[in-house]
C-alpha cells in the first residue's frame, strides 16, 4: 500500500515553502560573507596566512551554526514573543542568558585561535576575520530565515533590512573577532575574551533590535563603519615583516604610477586646450 507524502500531519506545502526561505537564508548570507571578505582581506592578498584563514572559515561555520541556533532558542524566539504578544511583563533577552550565549561563542572563539597553525604564524587577526565572517553568517542565517516569515517582509522596506541583516552581521562579527586576535597578539587573553563578549552581546542584541525597528540602522551603522579602518591595522599584524616591506614598496610604486597617470592626463587636456584655442 502507497503511503501518502503528507501523511502524518505533514504539509508537504509547507516543506518546500521551508525549504526555499532556507536556501534564500543561506544564499543572502553568503553573499555577506563574499563582500566581508573583500576589501580589507583582498586589500593583503598574498601577504597572510590564506590557508589557515580558510580553515577558519570551515570552524567558523561549525561554531557559529550552533551558537545561532542557542541564541534562536534562548534569546531570540522569548523575545519575538514577548513583542508579539506585547505582553507587559519582559520575558526576552534575558541578561543571563545573553551573557551565556556570547561568552560561550567568545571562549570557542579563542580557543580556534590558539591552535598552534595560528599562532605559528602569527595570524590570530586575519584568520580571527575569517572566523568571524563564517560566525556572523550562520547568525544572519537564522535571522533572515526568521524575517521571512513576516509579513509584508517582501516590501521595499522589509527587503533594505534584510540586506543589512546580511551584509552588516558578518561584517560586525569579523570585526569583533579580528580584534580579538590581535589583542591575542598583545598577549591579553581574558581581556580580549571579555570585550568580544561585551560586544557580541551589543551586536545581538542591535540585530534583534532592528528586525522590529529598522530606523535603529542609523545608530548602528556608523560603529562598524567607524571602526572599518582599525581593521586594516589589525591585519598588518599578521603580515610578517618580508611581507610589510613588499607591500609598501608596491603601494608606493602603485601611489607613483597614480600620480604619473594623473599628471599625464592632466597634460593631455591642457594640450587639447591649447590646440582647440
Amino acid at each position: 500500500m502507497e503511503q501518502g507524502f503528507d501523511e502524518g500531519g505533514v504539509d508537504p506545502y509547507s516543506m518546500v515553502s521551508e525549504l526555499v526561505l532556507f536556501q534564500l537564508s543561506s544564499f543572502c548570507a553568503l553573499v555577506g560573507m563574499t563582500l566581508g571578505w573583500r576589501g580589507v582581506m583582498t586589500r593583503f592578498s598574498g601577504f597572510y596566512d590564506l590557508p589557515t584563514a580558510w580553515n577558519q572559515v570551515f570552524w567558523g561555520i561549525v561554531l557559529g551554526g550552533v551558537y545561532a541556533v542557542l541564541a534562536d532558542g534562548m534569546l531570540f524566539q522569548p523575545y519575538f514573543t514577548t513583542v508579539v504578544s506585547e505582553d507587559g511583563i519582559y520575558t526576552g533577552l534575558n541578561i543571563i542568558s545573553l551573557i551565556m550565549v556570547t561568552l560561550f561563542a567568545s571562549i570557542m572563539s579563542h580557543f580556534l585561535l590558539r591552535r598552534k597553525r595560528v599562532r605559528r604564524g602569527g595570524s590570530q587577526p586575519s584568520s580571527g576575520w575569517a572566523l568571524g565572517l563564517a560566525i556572523g553568517g550562520m547568525v544572519a542565517m537564522v535571522m533572515m530565515f526568521r524575517m521571512f516569515d513576516f509579513d509584508n517582509i517582501f516590501s521595499p522596506a522589509g527587503i533594505v533590512n534584510i540586506a543589512l541583516v546580511s551584509i552588516v552581521t558578518p561584517r560586525a562579527e569579523a570585526l569583533i573577532t579580528s580584534r580579538h586576535g590581535y589583542l591575542m597578539l598583545q598577549d591579553s587573553r581574558w581581556g580580549a575574551i571579555l570585550r568580544s563578549t561585551f560586544w557580541r552581546a551589543a551586536l545581538l542584541v542591535s540585530i534583534y533590535s532592528v528586525v522590529f525597528n529598522p530606523i535603529l540602522w542609523v545608530f548602528i551603522l556608523p560603529f562598524v563603519l567607524l571602526s572599518a579602518p582599525a581593521s586594516e591595522k589589525w591585519i598588518w599584524e599578521s603580515v610578517p615583516k618580508e611581507g610589510r616591506r613588499r607591500l609598501r614598496r608596491i603601494w608606493a610604486e602603485q601611489a607613483r604610477e597614480r600620480q604619473s597617470g594623473a599628471i599625464r592626463s592632466g597634460a593631455i587636456l591642457s594640450s587639447e586646450a591649447d590646440a582647440e584655442e
